[in-house]
């Protein structure tokens, strides 16, 4: 009975051995070379799934566990199309975690300088960027074996700039964007234009949050939230990106993150406006916070959940945005405030304030998709700012239109 006993068990051990080396071998038989001479998975890919980014998930195998330095299980390549601040951010970001980094840029000299210099000549001239950041305009060379495409380019210039490399990013390479805003031709958010530009057959996801590029190239600690429809993606990125001063989290609400991302803006330059006009800091808190009030009350309508807009990519990048002193939006507000014109500033600045396009764009999208009664009254401060830019109101007027405004209930969708 003993001896028999002794057998069982012999049996039940040498059973798991065999199952668990059978299992190791198909893990390694699962890897294969490449045409571009580094190792992809050939099943459960990141890139090679024709319908998705992927569909399961094997923690020896597809989990990027960069938080407690596992080396993923082949070599990652990450493509950032854009070199203006937040592309040279996220490049740095990225390539801090010992992830070889390719920057997209327009200018042959300026590829060249970064190279050689390891600096950008012209935008945060005084950061060093990691060494493993390589610059270059060559876009088959920069996308053709690219594991993840961050997408850097402002929203009013992204189309065009999809169009011509749509045929050089490989099919199923996720993308994630971290431009905000809302396209002033379409009305379309930017995961409405990356789906038009690039297919519906790959996963996208979406970075927003309190995150200025110096800062964060500077290693100042930030904290940004990635949505995606596609959790294992947001997930996945998650990992790739976050450090000891880089905090990601992840969510879903793909709707919550653009419209935050959007709206926040537009607050910004209401925001600068009042500090121009020396309005006090009363005044500003009082209109940032009913500014916040008309972010919620359009994320709900177009539905976004609560708990975004209140989140990193909501009110917390409206914080940013407002009160920061890197803030283009702000500044822009405050020019405007101090009497300049639209045109003036616009002439004199040299990055993109994406509020300014993104106001007109927006209040056309609420007259678009929102039925109701006196939309401007639900909507005073996004529908003022878009006056003020069009020349159609001065900034003192606007502000002083708000305070007149009849003394009603603090929400419209809270009557009761």
């Amino acid at each position: 009975m003993i001896k028999m006993m002794r057998e069982i068990s012999l049996m039940f051990v040498t059973g798991l051995w065999v199952m668990s080396n059978i299992s190791l071998a198909t893990d390694a038989l699962s890897f294969l070379p490449s045409r571009s001479n580094r190792l992809i998975p050939k099943t459960n890919a990141f890139i090679s799934r024709p319908s998705s980014y992927r569909t399961s998930r094997y923690k020896s195998t597809s989990t990027l566990d960069m938080k407690t330095n596992n080396k993923p299980p082949y070599p990652v390549r990450v493509t950032v199309m854009g070199g203006g601040n937040f592309g040279l951010a996220l490049a740095t970001v990225v390539a801090r975690k010992g992830v070889p980094t390719t920057l997209l840029v327009r200018s042959d000299d300026v590829a060249t300088k970064i190279n050689e210099n390891h600096r950008h000549p012209t935008k945060m001239t005084d950061i060093c960027l990691p060494r493993t950041v390589r610059a270059t305009t060559d876009k088959a060379l920069a996308l053709s074996d690219a594991t993840y495409i961050i997408h850097a380019v402002p929203v009013q210039y992204t189309r065009a700039f999809l169009e011509s490399v749509k045929d050089d990013i490989p099919a199923n390479v996720p993308v994630l964007s971290v431009s905000k805003g809302i396209e002033t031709s379409s009305l379309g958010f930017m995961a409405d234009i990356m789906k038009e530009c690039l297919g519906e057959d790959r996963s996208y996801a979406f970075l927003s949050g309190p995150s200025f590029a110096r800062e964060i190239c500077e290693g100042v600690a930030t904290a940004v939230v990635i949505a995606s429809e596609d959790l294992m993606l947001a997930e996945d990125l998650a990992d790739l990106m976050a450090g000891e001063d880089f905090a990601v989290f992840t969510s879903r609400d793909v709707i919550g993150v653009e419209v935050g991302g959007a709206v926040k803006n537009v607050i910004a330059i209401a925001a600068g406006m009042c500090e121009g006009l020396g309005l006090g800091t009363n005044a500003m808190s009082g209109l940032v916070t009913r500014g916040c009030g008309e972010m919620r009350r359009l994320g709900i309508y177009l539905g976004a959940r609560p708990s975004t807009i209140s989140g990193l990519s909501g009110v917390g990048d409206t914080f940013g945005t407002c009160f920061g002193p890197l803030s283009r939006n702000r500044k822009f507000g405050y020019r405007l405030g101090k009497g300049e014109t639209p045109e003036e500033i616009r002439a004199s600045m040299t990055e993109v304030a994406e509020g300014v396009d993104t106001s007109i764009a927006l209040v056309k999208m609420i007259k678009q998709r929102c039925k109701g009664y006196r939309l401007d009254l639900k909507y005073p401060i996004l529908f003022g700012v878009a006056e003020i830019i069009e020349g159609n109101m001065k900034p003192l007027e606007g502000l002083q239109g708000l305070m007149s405004f009849p003394t009603r209930m603090e929400n419209y969708d809270e009557r009761f």
